[in-house]
């Protein structure tokens, strides 16, 4: 689902004619996979998916982690946020229980990492080989549900490309010379950005 609809774009806009409806549609996807682009993040889950993991460790260094793997027998680091799990297999494909398992950080969502609790008697394991022999189903993404700043930037960049149809520069986006001349500085405008840098993910 998109972050925001035609509708909204429309009265965001002062847009009341159906005329373009179909390519203001366009430019919310547009929009929409800019923002996930710039974030590295999905911030709308509204159904289960599945994504592998991988349970080995390096016992000479450290723990793998960071990019999907395991850190120790009892936590997967997460190559993707996690907002909810609905099952997991094991690596012998076993199911894991969910009432097994905790979520890093706790109390918080989005989750970098699943652990498996100590005092249940399970650890990652696998049979044959382990290349993505864990398979965890959930909702995947920073939320269920887009957060307010990140349906006022899809509004703000759908503008902006719509606008750009034609030519006409988007203000938001530029600086005014000493001759009055507008130029137009970056693709993505400061006020986007300022909404999407907090969302930013670093891995």
């Amino acid at each position: 689902m998109a972050y925001t609809t035609t509708a909204l774009l429309k009265s965001y806009m002062g847009v009341t004619a159906s005329t373009d409806d179909t390519l203001l549609s366009l430019c919310i996807d547009r929009a929409q996979s800019t923002i996930e682009s710039y974030t590295n993040r999905l911030f709308e889950a509204s159904a289960d998916t599945t994504r592998k993991y991988t349970p080995i460790i390096d016992r000479i260094g450290s723990g793998m982690g960071f990019n999907g793997s395991l850190i120790d027998d009892y936590t997967i680091d997460l190559d993707y946020d996690l907002i909810s799990i609905t099952s997991i297999t094991n690596g012998d494909g076993n199911a894991v229980p969910t009432a097994s398992v905790i979520t890093l950080p706790l109390n918080f969502t989005p989750a970098y990492a699943v652990r498996i609790k100590q005092a249940s008697g399970y650890f990652w394991t696998y049979t044959g080989s382990p290349e993505a022999s864990v398979s965890i189903v959930g909702r995947w993404g920073y939320s269920l549900t887009a957060p307010a700043n990140i349906v006022q930037a899809t509004l703000r960049l759908a503008s902006q490309m719509y606008r750009q149809r034609d030519g006409s520069p988007d203000l938001g986006n530029s600086i005014i010379s000493a001759d009055g001349s507008t130029i137009v500085t970056s693709a993505m405008s400061r006020d986007i950005e300022a909404l999407l840098k907090p969302y930013r993910r670093r891995s």
